[in-house]
């Protein structure tokens, strides 16, 4: 069975999609159709079930996808092992990045190591936590940064960095001159908030729950989908809402946003690597290994 066939399974099974499958391989769909009837007859296997415009994989498919993955792994470790043996860095690392960490952490850390490291290929990913730690099981990626931690037992947390997540609004907002608010006063203002998965707002749950609150006692104007978004709307509105430092670095320079601190409230996290338990790829590892000491961590 040649490699290649093997390679265009996998996308075709990841995609569930002949043309989606097509277009990333660069390949005809008939040729798509071809590889896959060849892959079917050679197994005397259905990979695939079709329903109009719609497949699935078969139990056959399901496992020949779980050897494929596997034998994508060994093929990454060997490359990079290989290339070690010669001092050469050369490899490619699949990553998924929550948004926050995507629009504001992630761009210089991926610069500097490509900068270190050309040789290494980096493909990423951008969604929610629920969405990247999906991906990871789905062995889309081979390694994610997170803003939660949901305890899934099938996925291995580690630190990163630390993150604020503050209240804000805009200069002109009623609160833009008080300097501290009680927890009791919160349910009296509209917020913007994240959608459900957002490790963001499991955070600001789980903070708002030590003073008696919920996320669902605060009057919601607006849910919004990502920070970018959030904070456009703050910027033309008398809502406020809650965002990571990191996030709002430019419009406090600036003075568009103001920070509301609230009594009794300080709402902190990590952000948290993750891959598969049992997973090492070596790649990732250094990839771990040099975004930490770009911020100096140990």
């Amino acid at each position: 069975m040649s490699d290649f066939r093997l390679a265009v399974f996998h996308t075709v099974a990841k995609r569930l999609s002949f043309t989606k499958a097509a277009e990333e391989l660069f390949i005809s769909q008939p040729a798509v159709t071809k590889h896959i009837h060849e892959l079917e007859q050679e197994y005397d296997s259905k990979l695939f079930d079709r329903n109009g415009n719609t497949i699935k994989l078969t139990p056959a498919g399901n496992l020949l996808l779980k050897h494929a993955e596997t034998v994508f792994a060994i093929y990454r470790a060997i490359d990079f092992d290989m290339n070690a043996l010669q001092q050469k860095d050369k490899g490619l690392l699949h990553l998924g990045a929550s948004t926050t960490i995507s629009q504001y952490i992630i761009a210089p850390i991926l610069a500097g190591f490509k900068k270190k490291f050309a040789e290494i290929e980096l493909k990423l990913i951008t969604g929610n936590t629920e969405q990247i730690e999906k991906a990871l099981i789905d062995k889309e990626i081979e390694l994610g940064i997170v803003e939660g931690q949901s305890k899934n037992q099938e996925i291995s947390y580690s630190d990163f960095i630390k993150d604020e997540i503050v209240l804000v609004c805009h200069k002109d907002h009623p609160l833009a001159k008080t300097t501290e608010i009680e927890a009791s006063a919160l349910p009296s203002y509209n917020f913007i908030v994240r959608e459900q998965g957002s490790g963001t707002r499991q955070v600001i749950d789980h903070a708002l729950k030590t003073q008696g609150l919920n996320l669902s006692d605060l009057p919601v104007e607006i849910q919004l989908g990502n920070t970018e978004s959030i904070k456009a709307y703050l910027l033309h509105s008398t809502a406020v809402a809650f965002l990571s430092i990191h996030a709002i670095s430019r419009e406090l320079l600036s003075g568009e946003l103001r920070i509301i601190e609230i009594k009794d409230i300080s709402i902190t996290r990590n952000f948290y690597f993750i891959h598969l338990k049992g997973k090492s790829d070596p790649i990732a590892e250094k990839m771990m290994r040099f975004a930490r000491l770009h911020y100096n961590l140990k």
